[in-house]
């Protein structure tokens, strides 16, 4: 209802607005067949078909090019069907694009206009003013925010950290559909930011991160290039508010565009001018086999002019050498000799000269200390894998640390960065080797000394045996518990990030700057040391980009912690549960988040090391990164199964009430199929923006599994969505994603598909069957509808199960 309130506002609201440069009313002009001309004549707005296409499109292009290059447009996802489009501007200063009175397209801008002006300047940006306004800071909405595939002289590429918008370059589907492609540009808000070529959530190609003077995998694109013999400024800024690219020409004879391709590529194109007349390709990226990303896998590097193109680092060896020896490179390359963390003085750094830097997804950034600084940081951290300066201008300046493998690295002839990598004493150089040595067997003594009195005085405690017998059990960095509560400023109110059963979640700031999630076991919870231990050592072998990371644990009596990596968007139902946050989850992210969880699933149940059930999947339990990727936490509750077991008893039922299948709560069995049904409810509550549990339809007192049920069995299951992302171009995906739902959350585990049919499904490539009512659907009298020969009907009831059965966390 409040979208299609917000429509007849805007049928009523519509009026003539005033042009800057044009006598002609923008109702007028795009009714009457007209365009609206930039001042300077270099651009053009108005309707156009694409390539062999009829379908109708707003856009703008080159006034004075023979060939119409189109490079915005407005309704890419909503083509007009003939030429009966109008636009005009309503009396908040937003454009509005109508087709026989139904809205097509409209900028949504929040502020409000005096006397709104629209102009297009010669840039090509289509932008809305107050008249007399001469700020361009002040500008309503701009077209420039909001790009489809091609990057203009002054346009940005990146995010404004103010608004959260983000200006990425999404490609054609094709020359005649113009409507958003596969590929696209954007950047990703690493700790050190970097801008990558995507498709979909695979990366194509990166630009490598800034270094002061260029990107660093684009060692030939510096500030101050020629292009045509003329001046091209290259220009990338960093603040508080603001990180992007830009890019000016100093003349405007030269006339260019960068282009993001379907294919796969972006493309700089120059207008050749004289008899040539046509556009010519000045360069494109990437533009060899070594710019591929991750080519020769983790710890191997690109080099163009060797016949085998990819190299092991020094000190490292081929995964796979059968592989590796038939050009497939993918397992990339592992240590000759692992790192041993304890002994810091037995390890060092080797220069590699020239390089492309590794992926920065995992990084750490200081751009306050130097070099010799940063050395010092990363040797003392465990797990960091290499260092350099983030800034090479003159001596440098600047630190950023990697962590774990080390990804997509080139060699380049001329050019490239120093880039230092940590290494065991035996592969540092013969006369470093020597002084390593011996200052290992200085420090080998002192550390014996050392931890002799340690152990002296932590056996005059009267429980250090049992201290350190639960550390032993964790395969896992410990941390002193002082450090920690150092990091949470004592675990202030302040930083605390949110309670549960299990005991409070803080936020803490670690010395070197990082950010950290610290769940604090709670003394009085019966979740104790058990669930404490499972859960560490469970995660701790985990490693999936879909899963929380525990970064460590703290034990101290009965002081029990956990340090996780922080998630700044906090959990799903922090937005999809709250009527203003969710309203930033459109349906592509919700679809994204859905998928996210899913592969994280399939991943426990079959593709890990080990077969693990979750028990206690929930909203509050996903998580979600700076990217807003969903990610799996809190295994406190999850039980290990051996790789032929299907299923287990418990007598003792945990979990939270709405999202536990009938069969656990019940009679406590449970399989892989108890996360599948939790797994549905999400679906169904990321779909709907509604709890499950407390959902009360009004009419037939169904709650949400009921209600979706009941809509699907009468034909109507897009009255199930959420309004704010009720969209006509994705019925069809979400009604498959509402089908999955209720496949996951059936009565039977058996006719409840496992997770990598449910993969296929959301993948659409997988018929699915129709399903069959769900567990715990609620009727009108209240009572739970499941088969009386799944319970014992003398000792059950729906107020037992609440509240004795359960545990809530």
């Amino acid at each position: 209802m409040e979208i299609l309130s917000f429509m007849i506002m805007v049928a009523w609201s519509l009026v003539p607005c005033i042009i800057a440069n044009d006598s002609i009313n923008v109702s007028q002009f795009m009714s009457d067949g007209k365009t609206l001309v930039s001042k300077g004549g270099k651009f053009e707005l108005g309707f156009f078909s694409p390539g062999s296409s009829q379908k109708r499109y707003l856009g703008i292009w080159y006034k004075n090019i023979p060939m119409q290059t189109v490079v915005w447009v407005a309704n890419r996802e909503n083509p007009i069907n003939d030429s009966s489009g109008i636009l005009t501007v309503n009396s908040t200063g937003n454009l509005v694009l109508t087709q026989n009175g139904s809205l097509v397209w409209y900028t949504n801008s929040h502020k409000q206009a005096q006397n709104p002006v629209v102009e297009l300047l010669d840039s090509g940006n289509l932008v809305i003013g107050n008249e007399g306004d001469t700020d361009t800071e002040g500008y309503l909405w701009q077209s420039f925010d909001y790009p489809s595939d091609t990057l203009l002289p002054g346009m940005k590429l990146g995010s404004d950290l103010r608004t959260g918008l983000q200006r990425k370059y999404i490609a054609w589907k094709s020359t005649d559909d113009p409507s958003p492609g596969d590929v696209y540009r954007v950047l990703k808000l690493y700790n050190y930011p970097e801008f990558y070529l995507m498709n979909g959530t695979k990366k194509l190609f990166r630009y490598g991160p800034w270094n002061g003077q260029c990107f660093s995998g684009m060692t030939d694109l510096l500030n101050n290039t020629y292009i045509f013999g003329l001046n091209f400024g290259l220009n990338f800024v960093s603040n508080k508010d603001e990180i992007y690219t830009t890019f000016s020409l100093v003349s405007d004879y030269v006339i260019t565009r960068t282009v993001t391709n379907q294919s796969g590529s972006i493309s700089r194109y120059v207008w050749a001018v004289g008899e040539d007349q046509d556009w010519k390709v000045y360069r494109s990226h990437p533009k060899e086999d070594c710019d591929t990303y991750g080519l020769c896998g983790p710890n191997g590097y690109c080099v163009s002019t060797q016949s085998q193109a990819c190299q092991c680092l020094k000190g490292f060896g081929p995964k796979s050498p059968k592989k590796w020896n038939s050009a497939d490179w993918s397992q990339g390359c592992v240590r000759n000799k692992p790192l041993r963390c304890k002994d810091k003085l037995t390890e060092g750094f080797v220069k590699f000269k020239g390089l492309k830097v590794p992926d920065t997804t995992h990084t750490w950034l200081d751009e306050s200390i130097g070099l010799e600084e940063c050395r010092v940081k990363c040797l003392n951290d465990c797990s960091c894998m290499a260092f350099t300066n983030s800034d090479i201008r003159g001596r440098g300046n600047g630190c950023v640390m990697w962590f774990g493998d080390l990804i997509d690295l080139k060699q380049f002839e001329t050019g490239g960065q120093d880039l230092y990598i940590r290494m065991d004493a035996s592969e540092l150089e013969h006369g470093h080797k020597k002084n390593t040595i011996v200052a290992a067997t200085v420090a080998a003594i002192c550390g014996v000394l050392m931890l002799s009195t340690y152990f002296i005085c932590r056996i005059r405690r009267n429980n250090a045996e049992k201290e350190k017998s639960e550390k032993d059990d964790i395969d896992l960095p410990t941390f002193d518990f002082p450090f920690i509560s150092n990091a949470t400023n004592r675990f202030s109110q302040n930083n605390k990030l949110g309670q549960g059963g299990f005991g409070t979640v803080y936020k803490g700031i670690l010395p070197d700057g990082q950010e950290v999630a610290v769940k604090r076991l709670c003394k009085t919870s019966r979740q104790g040391l058990d669930e404490f231990k499972t859960e560490v050592m469970l995660i701790a072998k985990l490693q999936h980009r879909n899963l929380i990371k525990l970064l460590g644990c703290a034990i101290q009596q009965d002081e029990k912690l956990l340090i996780y990596e922080f998630m700044p968007n906090k959990s799903l139902d922090y937005f999809i549960f709250d009527p203003t946050k969710r309203a930033l989850l459109g349906w592509t992210k919700r679809f994204e988040i859905i998928g996210g969880i899913a592969r994280g699933l399939l991943y426990l149940h079959q593709d890990s090391r080990l077969k693990i059930i979750h028990r206690d999947l929930k909203a509050s339990n996903i998580l979600l990164d700076s990217d807003m990727n969903s990610k799996i936490s809190d295994f406190g509750m999850a039980r290990i199964f051996a790789l032929d077991q299907d299923e287990a008893d418990t007598n003792r039922v945990m979990g939270t009430y709405g999202y536990i299948p009938p069969e656990y709560a019940v009679h406590g069995s449970f399989s892989i199929k108890s996360d599948v049904f939790s797994f549905g409810v999400i679906i169904l509550e990321i779909i709907s923006g509604r709890k499950n549990r407390g959902f009360c339809d009004p009419d037939r007192s169904l709650n949400l599994l009921g209600h979706a049920w009941r809509l699907w069995i009468e034909s109507r299951p897009m009255e199930l969505v959420d309004e704010l992302v009720e969209d006509s171009t994705t019925q069809y995906e979400i009604i498959r994603n509402i089908h999955i739902g209720l496949l996951c959350v059936q009565q039977r585990p058996q006719d409840r598909p496992n997770m990598s049919s449910i993969l296929l499904m959301l993948n659409g490539e997988k018929l699915l069957p129709e399903p069959s009512q769900p567990g715990f659907y609620t009727g009108k009298d209240n009572s739970t509808m499941i088969d009386t020969s799944l319970r014992n009907t003398d000792s059950y009831s729906l107020n037992e199960m609440s509240n004795s059965l359960l545990e809530a966390r």
